[in-house]
């Protein structure tokens, strides 16, 4: 019997908002690296995700490891996107009037 060893490609997918996830779940590229670098192992990450797939969890943070300064980067951007969205949530939802606006309401409703 002969061993064939062929390179596989990473499980990883981008939607077309550009987010990375990893093989056939929703769970992103961005959940994964972040709880390998909380220190979690392998098949804690399968425990907590059991809509991965072990093989697929080891080849994502193979992927990592020999690509850390292109998913870095991507870590990066995808951090900037989310506080400039957060950014714009705060400023068309104030949630320091949001209680002033909502007391009014339920006192009318008290009343009625």
């Amino acid at each position: 019997m002969t061993l064939a060893i062929v390179a596989e490609r990473a499980p990883l997918h981008i939607t077309d908002d550009g987010v990375v996830r990893v093989g056939k779940t929703r769970v992103t590229l961005d959940t994964i690296v972040s709880v390998f670098k909380q220190g979690a192992t392998t098949e804690e990450i399968v425990y907590r995700y059991p809509s991965l797939k072990l093989a697929d969890v080891y080849a994502t943070i193979a992927f990592y490891l020999n690509h850390q300064d292109e998913v870095e980067a991507y870590l990066q951007q995808r951090q900037q996107e989310a506080q400039e969205v957060r950014k714009m949530n705060k400023a068309r939802f104030d949630p320091q009037g949001l209680r002033d606006r909502l007391l009014p309401r339920k006192t009318e409703r008290e009343v009625c």
